[in-house]
């Protein structure tokens, strides 16, 4: 077997699936693939009657343990049941499920991916092999933007090799779509799905009962030369979401100063996700040597989001009384005198997504391959946020105050107040708190972040296979990809016209109230802010972004970044046979030359002035994959690699605000900023592997042992830094002999530290034990990560999304049409990323969780209904919540409940 067709399998999206999805076993499938030289032998009608076909969710599995098996690098994978079809309700929930990965939850969607305990910031994502402009601020990819009905098969790479291009530290997934010339029939297929959630609508305007609706076209012409594939999906579900969040804690924590809850701002938050997705792919072979393929992925993603509830000052405007203490924390009392703000935010999330390319390959007959690669993507992403005050009064003089009795416990805190929020002659559209400074009323505030990113990707590889020899094969290619993001913050206040205090809300705004009485807060008065401002109830006042009296904290949330790169790449591939014994795999290095550039503001007392900084710097990445294949059906693994991620982009924006610093006993320039110059997180990484398998690819149990040594990590820290070419801060005359050298605060490249640890996977269909079990399986894994990563100052300290154990398993029961399946998956606590208002990120402690997922179904084979697929899914069976916590771990920040999901749908293959 060649290497290169080895590697053209891994490459190629669909080849296996799709070959069985024709009637072949996988067995047979992978002879297709990976020896397309070798005619299979013809099937004799008794033979045909003994073979048994498998299909849907151990199908997948079983494409999953194949690719396994005949990859050279260390790598999992999912792939669709069918076409249409994944396991899961969604990318993200499939590619947690695999050995090593989990996810962070979004309004209860699996949406960050966090490989081998790094956060999603640590690893990348490619479609079809491309690199993607994505819907975040940063790299890291939002998988909501991809329907899951129109993937094929997501693969997980943990271990690079040279070709692999835009590779990750922890590891690089690659999202597939389907290739027509790998089926050999015509398909069509439909689906649709209704979901609920057991929270019901929490808001006025939102949706109990929500649906999705799917169709697949792939066929082919031209004697099998020519294909097309079309793929589409339209999304229309509501997410409910139930939530405490408290401001922080007043107090020390002690007897004497024992800690309270300082602030609530607690919100009921309605989500209706609207999405279209499709994927196109025409392929054409003019010869068996040529293949041209040219496919695209576009996405409209609108996620509207209602966000109602009450912020109340606590404990940060004085104790309360009645308290009672336990161990330096207040568990229960009364705080009196509070003015609450009555909040009815909007957060609306509009996202176009474009990304396509065209392949172009030859393979000649004397081995020589050749290949071009051009790949497009774009993304236009659009963040309105609306913050809309109402209370008893202004400024936080005026108006009724409450008096609110409280218990804090795992839960959150839950209150017990006085006033009625929800009678509209008590709360007017005002200024509760005096957040305006106390003279002109802020009755709101909003943002408006608009995101352009764009890709271009260029990419040549020229290769020439040796048959019978040690190195199978030799590639070399070249790759450029220039990449440019920007981001623009259009901010207002939203104030009353013409000068009022306060406002009565007129009657027809008035929404039903919202009920907080999860928080024991009752119901509130609820109306769409959006609604208020169109017919001048509520006005705009635009903050100024440019000129003198510019709004600096408003620019400084502004880049411009692009970034160009440069990758050359030398790879051999191996193939040696030791008796019974095959070594395969594959060495080489690559190089990468970086050019990255940020335009941005300084902020001297003159007025900002663009400026544009940036860094040139090379990136020498060599690896080695080997994999000894013993005739037990033992694969041993050994995997080398020097391995990077690039920055975050936010934290490479150019937006410097500086000044004197007169503390100290020497005045000093001090500054922040983002850092254009950071470099890439980067370590040297070795991966241990010993994969058995069973009944040749149905089964696989495996131990996977890793090591990471990581050279350069990024944290803030203040640096020096020459300020000479900038113009002087303020009061600097003040101060001769006031030296240019000061100091910034700003991401920089220092620290590092190592991560180990190892992950025990399975997939184990029961019949290779005994043929009495014969349907069931289970297939799962759990993972452990160390890290030891010291800061700037050699202190050890916790990385963003590391979660120290990591589990997940499927029991599974499938024959004769019918199939159930159960699936937990758990994570322990971590650092976990928090978007706050204006798109600010934060970070704080989420607790573990465990989520259980179960579904039946039954696929009809013959008759009126043959090619129909009927399931019923059961999501988050036990509720569980998502919650963040502080230091203590009585301090509860977070406590954020989804319920339960249950989704009924269909599928339908014309036959």
């Amino acid at each position: 077997m060649s290497v290169r067709k080895s590697i053209e399998y891994g490459v190629s999206a669909t080849a296996c699936a799709i070959a069985m999805a024709g009637g072949l076993t996988p067995a047979a499938a992978l002879a297709q693939t990976t020896q397309p030289e070798t005619p299979a032998p013809q099937e004799t009608d008794a033979e045909a009657d003994n073979v048994i076909v498998v299909s849907g969710f151990r199908e997948s599995l079983e494409t999953a343990v194949a690719e396994k098996k005949n990859s050279n690098q260390i790598l999992e994978s999912v792939t669709a049941e069918d076409i249409g079809k994944l396991p899961d309700n969604s990318i993200g929930e499939s590619i947690a499920r695999l050995p090593g990965v989990t996810s962070q939850r979004l309004n209860g969607r699996a949406n960050g991916i966090s490989i081998r305990g790094f956060g999603p910031d640590f690893s990348q994502t490619l479609l079809n092999g491309r690199e993607q402009t994505t819907t975040s601020d940063v790299r890291s990819v939002d998988f909501d933007q991809y329907p899951a009905e129109v993937v094929n098969q997501v693969v997980v790479y943990k271990s690079p090799t040279a070709s692999l291009v835009g590779q990750g530290l922890v590891g690089t997934i690659d999202v597939r779509t389907i290739r027509p010339l790998d089926l050999d029939e015509r398909v069509l297929a439909v689906g649709a799905r209704g979901s609920w959630a057991d929270l019901g609508a929490l808001n006025a305007g939102s949706e109990e009962f929500g649906y999705r609706a799917n169709a697949t076209y792939v066929d082919q012409f031209a004697d099998d030369t020519l294909g097309i594939a079309l793929s589409a999906s339209y999304t229309d579900e509501p997410y409910q979401l139930q939530e405490f969040n408290a401001w922080g804690y007043a107090g020390a924590g002690t007897a004497a100063d024992p800690a309270v809850i300082g602030g609530s701002k607690s919100f009921v938050t309605s989500t209706q996700l609207k999405r279209f997705g499709v994927t196109g792919a025409v392929q054409w072979e003019p010869s068996p040597n040529w293949n041209v393929t040219l496919d695209g992925f576009y996405s409209d993603f609108d996620d509207d989001q209602s966000k109602r509830g009450i912020e109340l000052p606590l404990g940060f405007n004085g104790p309360p009384t009645n308290a009672t203490v336990e161990d330096g924390f207040t568990n229960s009392g009364t705080f009196n005198n509070v003015r609450g703000v009555v909040r009815n935010d909007v957060f609306q999330r509009e996202a176009e997504l474009f990304s396509g390319g065209l392949n172009v390959e030859y393979e000649g007959d004397d081995g020589w391959s050749a290949m071009f690669d051009f790949g497009y993507s774009r993304t236009d992403r659009s963040e309105l946020s609306i913050e809309s005050y109402s209370g008893t009064g202004f400024g936080g003089g005026n108006g009724a105050a409450d008096n609110i009795g409280f218990q804090s416990g795992d839960t959150g805190t839950v209150f017990n107040p006085t006033l009625n929020y929800s009678d509209p002659n008590l709360i007017v559209l005002t200024d509760p708190l005096g957040w305006g400074g106390g003279v002109v009323p802020q009755a709101g505030y909003q943002n408006d972040r608009i995101v352009d990113d764009e890709l271009k990707q260029y990419r040549v590889e020229v290769g020439k296979e040796f048959y019978g020899s040690f190195l199978s094969q030799v590639l070399f290619g070249l790759n450029y990809t220039d990449r440019t993001k920007s981001l623009r913050a259009d901010e207002a206040f939203v104030r009353l016209p013409g000068g009022a205090l306060e406002a009565t809300i007129p009657s027809q705004y008035l929404l039903e109230p919202t009920d907080l009485s999860y928080l024991g807060l009752g119901p509130i008065v609820s109306y769409d802010a959006r609604e208020l401002i169109a017919n001048g109830v509520l006005v705009l006042e635009p903050r100024v972004s440019s000129g003198p009296g510019a709004a600096t904290d408003v620019l400084s949330k502004s880049f411009d970044f692009s970034e160009k790169l440069m990758t050359g790449y030398l790879q051999a591939n191996i193939e040696q046979e030791f008796g019974d014994t095959l070594l395969t795999g594959n060495f080489g290095v690559q190089a990468i030359n970086t050019v990255q550039k940020s335009t941005g503001l300084i902020f001297p007392p003159s007025g900002p002035e663009p400026r544009q900084q940036g860094a040139e710097y090379w990136d020498v990445l060599p690896s080695l994959n080997l994999a000894l294949r013993l005739p037990s059906d033992t694969v041993i693994r050994f995997a080398a690699a020097r391995e990077i991620m690039r920055p975050r982009i936010d934290d490479m924006r150019l937006s410097i605000g500086y000044g004197i610093d007169i503390t100290g006993p020497t005045p000093i320039i001090r500054g922040s900023s983002g850092n254009p110059a950071l470099r890439p997180y980067r370590a040297n990484a070795f991966d241990l592997n010993i994969e058995q398998y069973f009944g040749g690819s149905d089964g696989v149990l495996s131990l996977q042992l890793f090591y990471k040594d990581l050279k350069s990590f990024v944290f803030t820290s203040r640096v020096p830094y020459d300020f000479s070419t900038f113009p002087a801060p303020t009061n600097a005359a003040t101060y001769p002999g006031l030296s240019p050298i000061g100091t910034i605060e700003r991401p920089t490249n220092i620290g590092g530290g190592k991560l180990y640890g190892g992950e025990l996977a399975a997939t184990l269909p029961f019949d290779v034990f005994t043929p009495a079990l014969d349907g069931f399986g289970v297939t799962g894994g759990v993972g452990y990560t160390k890290t030891e990563i010291e800061d700037q100052n050699g202190n050890l300290t916790t990385i963003p999304g590391y979660s120290e154990w990591v589990a997940n398993g499927t029991l599974f029961f499938e024959k004769g049409g019918f199939d159930a399946r159960g699936s937990v998956r758990y994570r322990s606590e971590f650092l976990g990323d928090f978007t706050g208002f204006g798109g600010t990120p934060t970070r704080r402690t989420a607790l573990g969780e465990t989520i259980v997922d179960a579904q039946i179904g039954y696929d009809f084979e013959g008759g009126m209904l043959d090619g129909l697929s009927v399931y019923l899914q059961g999501q988050n069976l036990t509720d569980e919540r998502f919650a963040s916590v502080g230091a203590d771990r009585r301090q509860v920040v977070d406590y954020q409940i989804y319920g339960r999901r249950f989704l009924a749908g269909f599928t339908y293959k014309f036959r």
